[in-house]
């Protein structure tokens, strides 16, 4: 068994393995004043004195230049440079055993393993004759007390590359912590090495930089570990924080701060030094207490003035005069990497509620690996985990990052808040999320109040807890490339403010993309939504008109348009979209009394080289001014509803409607206040096709207000008799067609709906087959029969 005594048998055995070398020993062990088997004994099989060898020569604190001098010269004595023999024991028992006489101060000895020769765990000591470090069992090693024994330490020589070996780790048997403990608080380590299995049992905070755990890969278990503190994400195994040095100070603006500027005002620049770390933290605004533009740590670029300090950062929203900013100084931590573990947490018992614990320590009983707060430079690589509780990776106030390559599998809980993720980022920089992945985890990439950050190559399975998303707290100028997975942007509630602007995602697959909170300038390119059976709403695209602009993209179920905020300088746009239907759902919200979420799009939008497919009953209820252009709806068959129609204006170029059509609504709630007036324009080229349930390709049900209808180069076909090609019963209608190709089917235009105000002009149209019996009488406003090519 490893660390025991030898037995008797074993004794002889080495007794007798030595005997053949007994000439060879002979003069070592009479200048030490041993017998021949005690220094057999005490350095292991094979361990032989090496005097004045390459090795030691080659060895930190070897001899100095002047006594080795003094050894040429003949002028040294021998028995007082011991110290620069390199003794060779077999284990850290055989080195603890050494005799009193060897230990001189600097004396080196090379240690084979720590239970047996060649086991991993060998270093090279050095007798520190002064020292009264604490013994660890690795670093530092107290030689066992007995009469003999004078005071001092063997202390490990190395060049700042540690192992979990050196204090007699090899498996998950025994806790590892003390030995993480030592090897992190020795400044002189900048390197950790697991190369086995190891269990933790205690959760660690460390507050030094410059420092590098990599487990190769091997298993990190948590066997037995304490309670965590409660509702603490950052309870790790471990956990890096930097601290606060404690000056702060707070001032109000005196002048707005212009979006995207690196120029800060302060109340006394003159306690900001370059380089130095501040957390820069805007007052909420009132619609909720984590409603914060401003929460960053950033660096002090340069001092401006006396007001005045330049940043690493440029805002990602303006700041009005008034507002307070609090800063407070920061030492963070720097270079803190953890690498290479596969991490195994700790069953949990599981829960039916996202809101009660099923008991008070409950969610104090789960682990997870990592966290940071406080952290530049501090990447997280290669790690797989399964059975967390928290998330693998979390982060606060951390910047310039990468997190890649790591895995979640299969956590133990994911609807309590905050549990299941890969990583959670708050108060994040500059980070860079790669190469991931999940399965049946809830998020796996977290943002809360982000900016400049990039998340491309991950994929999430099992997805319907969306790995991609954010909470809304402001974050800015993300982008995401090549993922998979669902995503839901700032969605989190009020509380945070509902808000993101300045984001990219590109060849995304998703079951779901939810964006239709306060995304300003979203931009989506080539991204597919598809349907999962058993996952509401799946298939579909949400989003906020307001700077949205998508390209190449497929919904396959439905797309959906509100309108959350006002804030963008850039068009709406579609191109080259196709978005399938489901019945009766909405394109675009109406406007509803009273006002509630999803709200109508108040803004233009263009729809270019897209196609509506299965379409049925659909709503586009709102935009100011529709474009199509050279776009398509395609009904699901012959018997569709039409689309359903309420923007102010409308303008078709091309493409066109098939077993479909086009129904004005007007104002899809009347009790709101606003105008129900309509104007389509359809031209360039334009078809209108087949039929529908309404047996009427282009129809006006708007009575409220005043419909102006422009119908230029358009070509309509009516699938049957009975089929209007335009279906007008009331209102005021203002129509005008010319150079339109009318074939089959009838007109529906009565009387009633050319009152005063209204006319209708008829000219240069081609009519084949058309049933003109219900058009209205003609006169002065109404002109339908002079100038057209009828054919019957």
């Amino acid at each position: 068994m490893y660390g025991e005594e030898l037995s008797a048998d074993e004794s002889k055995r080495v007794d007798g393995a030595g005997e053949g070398r007994e000439d060879h020993h002979a003069d070592s062990s009479a200048k030490l004043g041993m017998s021949r088997r005690n220094v057999l004994r005490t350095i292991g099989i094979g361990g032989v004195l090496l005097a004045g060898s390459t090795i030691a020569s080659k060895l930190a604190f070897a001899n100095s230049d002047e006594d080795q001098a003094k050894q040429k010269d003949g002028n040294s004595d021998k028995t007082s440079d011991r110290s620069s023999e390199l003794l060779q024991v077999s284990t850290v028992q055989h080195l603890l055993e050494l005799p009193a006489k060897l230990l001189k101060d600097g004396q080196k000895v090379h240690v084979g393993g720590y239970y047996q020769d060649g086991d991993g765990g060998g270093k090279l000591v050095r007798w520190a004759a002064g020292s009264t470090k604490a013994n660890n069992g690795g670093t530092v090693h107290e030689p066992k007390p007995d009469k003999k024994r004078v005071d001092g330490r063997w202390e490990t020589l190395h060049s700042g590359v540690a192992d979990f070996r050196w204090f007699g780790i090899f498996n998950a048997s025994s806790h590892a912590d003390n030995a993480l403990d030592a090897m992190v608080n020795d400044p002189a380590i900048y390197r950790i090495e697991g190369h086995t299995n190891l269990n933790f049992a205690r959760r660690h905070t460390f507050h030094r930089s410059g420092i590098e755990i990599d487990f190769n890969g091997c298993t990190v278990t948590t066997e037995g570990i304490e309670l965590n503190t409660r509702d603490n994400p950052f309870g790790a195994i471990l956990f890096f924080q930097g601290t606060e040095a404690g000056q702060s100070q707070t001032v109000t603006l005196t002048a707005d701060l212009a979006e995207l500027t690196d120029i800060l005002e302060v109340a006394d620049s003159s306690v900001f030094k370059v380089e130095d770390w501040w957390i820069a933290q805007v007052g909420n605004l009132p619609g909720g207490k984590a409603q914060r533009e401003l929460d960053y740590m950033l660096m002090v670029t340069e001092i401006i003035d006396a007001q005045h300090i330049r940043v690493n950062y440029k805002l990602g929203w303006s700041l009005a005069a008034g507002r307070t900013i609090t800063y407070k100084k920061i030492n963070p931590v720097s270079r803190c990497h953890v690498r290479n573990m596969k991490f195994v947490g700790v069953p949990v018992p599981p829960t039916t509620s996202t809101s009660v614990r099923p008991f008070e320590t409950w969610d104090q009983i789960g682990s997870n690996p990592v966290a940071y707060e406080f952290a530049v430079r501090c990447d997280v690589t290669g790690v797989v985990a399964t059975q967390v509780f928290w998330p693998v990776v979390q982060r606060r106030y951390c910047t310039h990052y990468v997190t890649e390559r790591c895995e979640l599998y299969n956590p133990e809980e994911r609807d309590w808040g905050g549990t299941g993720y890969l990583t959670q980022q708050l108060n994040v920089l500059y980070g860079h999320v790669k190469d991931c992945n999940t399965s049946n985890a809830r998020h796996l990439n977290d943002f809360t109040c982000a900016g400049y950050c990039m998340v491309e190559n991950c994929h999430g399975d099992g997805d319907d807890y969306g790995p991609f998303v954010t909470h809304g707290q402001f974050e800015h100028d993300l982008v995401y490339i090549g993922n998979s997975g669902l995503m839901s942007f700032a969605n989190s509630g009020t509380n945070w403010g509902d808000s993101a602007k300045r984001i990219t995602v590109k060849k995304h697959i998703a079951t779901r993309i939810v964006a239709h909170k306060k995304i300003t300038d979203i931009t989506f390119e080539d991204i597919h939504a598809f349907k999962k059976e058993g996952l509401a709403n799946s298939g579909t695209i949400w989003a906020n008109a307001d700077g949205l602009q998508m390209r190449g993209c497929t919904a396959e179920m439905m797309l959906t348009l509100s309108q959350s905020s006002s804030r963008s300088k850039r068009k709406n746009m579609a191109d080259g979209c196709t978005f399938g239907m489901m019945p009766d759902y909405e394109i675009a919200r109406p406007v509803r009394s009273p006002a509630v979420g999803n709200l109508p799009v108040s803004a233009d939008f263009t729809f270019q080289n897209c196609e509506f497919i299965n379409v049925d009953n659909n709503n586009i209820g709102s935009i100011n001014r529709l474009v199509l252009i050279n776009t398509w709806f395609k009904g699901v068959s012959a018997a569709a509803r039409p689309v359903r129609v309420g923007s102010v204006e409308v303008v078709i170029q091309g493409g066109g409607f098939q077993n479909s059509g086009l129904l004005l609504t007007g104002n899809f709630d009347p009790s709101v206040t606003g105008t129900s007036d309509q104007s389509v324009m359809i031209d360039g080229g334009a078809v209108l096709s087949g039929t529908n349930a309404e047996k009427a390709l282009l129809k006006s049900n708007n009575t409220a207000g005043t419909v102006t209808w422009t119908l230029a180069n358009l070509t309509s076909v009516a699938a049957d008799p009975d089929t209007a090609h335009l279906h007008i019963q009331g209102g005021v209608n203002k129509l005008r067609a010319f150079g339109t190709h009318f074939k089959g089917g009838k007109y529906e235009m009565v009387d009633a709906a050319y009152g005063s105000g209204s006319y209708l002009f008829l000219t240069s149209c081609v009519e084949e087959s058309v049933n003109r019996t219900a058009l209205p009488i003609e006169k002065e406003t109404i002109k339908h029969s002079i100038g057209n090519y009828i054919i019957s």
